[in-house]
């Protein structure tokens, strides 16, 4: 059977999709059939040629801009997906402000905590009402690697990103029994904006297969999470690492 052919087409949402992993996830999902939502905090050219990208595939998008850490302007955005709830749901947005603990401001420490750990309060939670009611749906939620073991310099980054597996495992306890699945995937050093001004020379001793990792073989992981191949995995944290955590 060919991967994700569905009678009815499926819909993902992607908070924060329009950039790095989550730009990778959009482009992976709609080559797999899925018509694409997608949110970010400001339209611009990269949403435009995400979009461009997207109905090149032949699939539909369909752009929200927020900022997830306002849960006001979350449940707005949102609530037309509270009951046509979207097959797929996943949680992307994330931000980091590195420093060691012993320096860390406040802001520094609140910034990565609102956008990392209650964005995903803001924005899951309105859309699990809708997926119980259909007895289906998948959640899946973008930890990391530092989630899983600490990182100096990252006390509130590992703390926010700990906290979401945490989330995820309780989630799955609640919703399984209603078909819903929900799993975490926890990148190691991914080649993203976000990791640019890492001196990679220190990272990749750490790295078993040294090298760094790439968006799309995040959002493989993720095309099969969303996948027939996948309907026993509930609950799960799947490290796509290069061997960094083992």
């Amino acid at each position: 059977m060919e991967k994700n052919s569905h009678l009815e087409p499926q819909t993902a949402l992607i908070i924060g999709g329009c950039r790095g992993i989550g730009r990778a996830i959009a482009v992976r999902l709609a080559n797999d059939g899925f018509d694409i939502i997608a949110t970010g905090r400001t339209h611009g050219d990269h949403v435009k040629t995400l979009q461009e990208e997207i109905n090149a595939i032949g699939r539909k998008f369909t752009f929200l801009a927020f900022d997830v850490c306002d849960h006001a302007a979350s449940a707005v955005a949102l609530e037309p997906f509270s009951e046509n709830t979207p097959d797929v749901v996943i949680y992307n947005s994330g931000i980091a402000k590195d420093n060691l603990f012993v320096f860390m401001s406040k802001d520094e420490w609140n910034q990565v905590i609102d956008t990392n750990i209650n964005g995903f309060y803001n924005t899951v939670q309105p859309l699990v009402f809708g997926m119980l009611a259909r007895k289906k749906g998948r959640v899946i939620v973008i930890s990391s690697a530092s989630g899983q073991t600490g990182q100096a310099g990252q006390v509130n980054y590992s703390a926010s990103k700990a906290a979401l597996i945490g989330a995820t495992k309780a989630l799955a306890r609640e919703v399984g029994k209603r078909g819903i699945l929900v799993n975490a995937i926890a990148p190691g050093f991914i080649n993203t904006v976000m990791t640019e001004n890492v001196p990679i020379e220190k990272v990749l001793p750490l790295i078993p297969l040294n090298r760094a990792g790439s968006a799309d073989e995040v959002a493989g992981t993720v095309s099969f999470l969303c996948g027939p191949d996948s309907s026993y995995i509930h609950g799960q944290v799947i490290a796509v690492n290069g061997g960094l955590v083992i």
